[in-house]
């Protein structure tokens, strides 16, 4: 039997037996999950060949010290920078697992979510819920408009979908420049800030690493400018809160639609919650019971794929943290 680095014992492709442990509580979705793909869940310690994580992601390394044959691990979450902010990724002891997440598990629903942010915005839904008298007429159109995407994977993919009606022209900022169905263009990163000025709504899907912290910061909404609305639906560190505040207040975006926020939760009392250009949703794009049936279909696909040594879904890279 032949050892990785870490010196953990790995069958051959052949001998995979899909022998999953679930950590740390073996709900009985997950384990539905494992035997709908053919697998057999067994406890911790009795020779586990994957480990499908459903607690946080800090606390993996725990279950990962309780197993000596692991090959692969399957992740809850989309996003799995809690996994490489707690050094997992680094530690040399699990440098021979296969990583694997929920990314493009949970697209269409935070992509509807994205998409409600957005509409609700431009029509000023936000001042209207709170509003006590009739007010003036006010509203934006989404139709024809030029919008931009920060992000190419499962979530704009589904967000180019939805969006097709409306005849908009989207443009994906993602690595590579390589055509995505949907999109009017697509561009690398370092063209964001041409594409940006004209654009009715900036949605941010992408992954969170060092790289995209604070990737919308105050030169970003100065570009967007008064007519342009912000829609966070990935993760709220992308984001510069405390250049968004400033740009909401003075008028330099038009608004804001977030699903996620830094700090998360969002402090009771913070400026964003009484701003009548900014809807605030508590991170509710995908709610649990949404999540649990995406992810059951994520575990049994990559539990038949894993026994028939086919490419896992949803392939995390540990070097570069998503």
């Amino acid at each position: 039997m032949p050892l990785p680095r870490n010196g953990r014992a790995v069958l051959s492709e052949a001998g995979r037996r899909g022998r999953v442990v679930l950590a740390p509580t073996a709900e009985a979705f997950a384990r539905e999950a494992v035997e709908a793909g053919g697998g057999t869940v067994v406890g911790p310690g009795e020779g586990a060949d994957c480990l499908v994580w459903l607690g946080r992601p800090a606390e993996v390394a725990a279950a990962l010290e309780a197993e000596d044959a692991l090959e692969w691990v399957q992740l809850p979450m989309a996003g799995v920078e809690g996994v490489a902010e707690a050094g997992v990724f680094d530690d040399p002891r699990w440098s021979g697992l296969t990583w694997t997440c929920a990314k493009g598990s949970f697209a269409e629903p935070v992509a509807e979510h994205a998409l409600a942010l957005a509409l609700a915005g431009l029509r000023h839904l936000a001042l209207r819920a709170r509003a006590t008298s009739w007010g003036e007429q006010a509203g934006t159109t989404l139709y024809d408009a030029q919008v931009t995407v920060l992000g190419g994977g499962g979530i704009a993919a589904s967000l180019l979908q939805l969006l097709e009606p409306f005849r908009v022209r989207a443009t994906v900022v993602r690595r590579s420049a390589e055509p995505l169905a949907g999109a009017w263009r697509t561009v690398t990163p370092e063209h964001l800030h041409e594409v940006l000025p004209g654009s009715r709504c900036l949605f941010v899907a992408l992954a969170l690493h060092p790289g995209t912290v604070k990737v919308v910061g105050e030169r970003e909404l100065e570009l967007l400018g008064p007519d342009g609305w912000l829609v966070n639906v990935a993760r709220g560190r992308h984001v510069d809160t405390e250049a968004l505040v400033k740009a909401l207040q003075e008028g330099t975006i038009g608004g804001a639609g977030l699903d996620v926020t830094d700090p998360e939760p969002l402090p009771a009392g913070h400026p964003l919650w009484s701003m009548p250009n900014c809807l605030v949703t508590p991170h509710t794009a995908d709610t649990p019971e949404m999540v649990r049936a995406l992810l059951a279909t994520r575990v049994t696909e990559n539990v038949a794929r894993w026994r028939e040594g086919r490419r896992l879904v949803g392939l995390v890279d540990p070097a570069a943290g998503y």
